[in-house]
């Protein structure tokens, strides 16, 4: 068993200390990548550095046109956060899907945005939107954050604080689960903004990670209606191809996940 080395930090500062200090760190949140790729053998870490009890990491806020909510915030806290059911129900309802009770419970926002998982949630709802990402260093747009398989713009040592999400007038999100994993096989989160924009992003479809849909944006900036999309013809380039569904069966479900995500949204 190769040796690693634990440290609880209490403070973001303090956690970037441990960072720097360790040969080949790495920063644990909910550990649901982390851990199991420990335990595979895939990385080997000299130093892990907890930051999910960090309570400057913890907690949802909102004022009249944003949610805030902190990295170190657990999935179930959002899905059941009066808050968020009150300013962005749809934000609720994507956390409410996350994994199960154990996952939910575990499970943090700002991890899942810097492993940035291909088939994951909450980039959906970051991109869709247009969500900003605060770290201890800078502030990221969702469109500046996420730039390919689990890559993301964050730097050595640089740690995720809060996500602020501007409130809607309309958003949805409607995903086909993997039965065991509860990732998504494709995922969408469809907004129109209070300015009248409409941003669209899909997840566990593309080979690249989140993506945004253009065809869907603009037929429903058109016409915001399920039945806007029934002619729209999503491109197959690009899209995951695998055991599960080949990649003509992804794009066929973004359009049908886009059009129940519309339905929801109301």
């Amino acid at each position: 068993m190769y040796q690693t080395n634990y440290h609880r930090a209490s403070s973001v500062d303090e956690a970037v200390a441990l960072f720097g200090k360790g040969g080949e760190s790495k920063f644990l949140a909910g550990g649901h990548t982390l851990l199991p790729v420990m335990k595979q053998r895939l990385a080997a870490p000299s130093d892990v550095i907890d930051i999910g009890k960090i309570k400057e990491l913890i907690g949802i806020a909102a004022s009249a046109d944003t949610v805030t909510i902190k990295a170190a915030t657990p999935h179930y806290d959002v899905a059941t956060s009066d808050t968020v059911q009150k300013a962005i129900p749809a934000l609720a309802y994507l956390a409410s899907l996350i994994g199960d009770p154990a996952v939910r419970h575990r499970g943090t926002i700002g991890g899942s945005l810097a492993n940035n998982d291909p088939a994951a949630d909450y980039p959906a709802a970051v991109l869709s939107l247009g969500a900003t990402v605060k770290t201890n260093k800078r502030t990221l747009a969702a469109d500046d954050f996420f730039q390919g398989l689990f890559t993301t713009a964050l730097e050595d040592g640089e740690i995720i604080t809060e996500v602020s999400f501007p409130i809607p007038e309309k958003a949805g999100y409607a995903k086909m689960r993997h039965p065991a994993s509860r990732f998504a096989l494709t995922g969408v989160f469809v907004t129109r903004t209070k300015g009248g924009e409409v941003r669209v992003a899909a997840t566990g479809a593309s080979q690249t990670g989140v993506m945004r849909v253009g065809a869907i944006e603009s037929a429903l900036k058109a016409n915001w209606s399920p039945s806007a999309l029934d002619n729209v013809a999503v491109s197959a380039d690009g899209l995951l191809s695998d055991i599960h569904g080949s990649a003509d069966y992804r794009a066929n479900l973004v359009k049908v996940m886009a059009q129940r995500a519309v339905q929801a949204a109301g």
